[in-house]
Order: C-alpha cells, then sequence, then structure tokens
C-alpha cells in the first residue's frame, strides 16, 4: 500500500508530545499491517481524551475510526494507561475489519447470490417466458379466426 494512501490522524488534549508520538507510533504500524495489500481501509483518526474529573480522572478514553470501504468502522476503550486503552481500541477495531472482510469474501451467503436462489429464480423466470409465449401464440391463433 503507498504512503499516501493511508492517513492516519491522533488526537490528544493532555498527553505529553512524547507519549502521544509513541502512540501514534503504536497505532502506526498495527494500521497499516491491518490495512497492507488490501484496498477497503483509507484511513484513521484516534482522539485520546481524559474524561470528566472526579472518580475517573486517570481514565484514559482512547477511539479509533478506521475510514473504509464500504463503511466506517469505531471502537473505543477506557483504561488507567493510554497505551492499554489504545491497544484494547485497536484490538477491537481490528476484529471488526476482520469480521467484514470475512462477510464479504462470502458471497454465496449475500442476499440473492445463494446458488439455489439464484437457480429457482431462473427457472421461474424461464417457465415465465414460456407462458407468455404460449400466450402470445393463442392470442395470434385467435386474432387469426
Amino acid at each position: 500500500m503507498d504512503e499516501l494512501e493511508f492517513t492516519l490522524e491522533l488526537n490528544s488534549e493532555d498527553l505529553p508530545k512524547a507519549a502521544e508520538y509513541k502512540l501514534y507510533a503504536q497505532a502506526e504500524e498495527r494500521l497499516r499491517s491491518l490495512a497492507a495489500d488490501h484496498n477497503d481501509m483509507v484511513g484513521a483518526a484516534i482522539n485520546v481524551r481524559r474524561p470528566a474529573s472526579g472518580q475517573s480522572a486517570f481514565l484514559h478514553e482512547v477511539t479509533v475510526v478506521i475510514y473504509g470501504r464500504p463503511e466506517h468502522i469505531a471502537a473505543t476503550e477506557k483504561n488507567a494507561s493510554p497505551e492499554q486503552a489504545l491497544k484494547g481500541a485497536l484490538d477491537a477495531a481490528e476484529r471488526q475489519v476482520r469480521k467484514r472482510r470475512k462477510k464479504l469474501k462470502e458471497r454465496w451467503k449475500r442476499p440473492g447470490n445463494h446458488p439455489v436462489e439464484q437457480e429457482i429464480g431462473e427457472t421461474y423466470i424461464a417457465e415465465e417466458e414460456d407462458v407468455n409465449e404460449d400466450i402470445e401464440e393463442i392470442e395470434d391463433e385467435l386474432d387469426e379466426t
């Protein structure tokens, strides 16, 4: 996958730049390997934030959104460590991407793509055409008389 085809953005309000860069590098490595040899992912955005203060003052919430085709995928994880929250969110997003890819590969499970349904539909259409031809022949004979 070309470097320009996949974009990654990481937003953080309260992390030091060194920690933010470390998270970015981890996310970039995992997401690029997930996107390798596929064209269903065009980019991702990661948001790292610390929810409202109080009991969850040391809790970090990481949301990963993968911009993809045919639909986007999002996963959120909360943890005391931003690294663990990122890992959990990336794990969840990766599971969703793999599940979607598997589903898209199984074309025969899509509505209208079941071989038996297709054969029944084709037979029904062929029989309907035969009946229509018979009706036309009968109408032509009646018109001649």
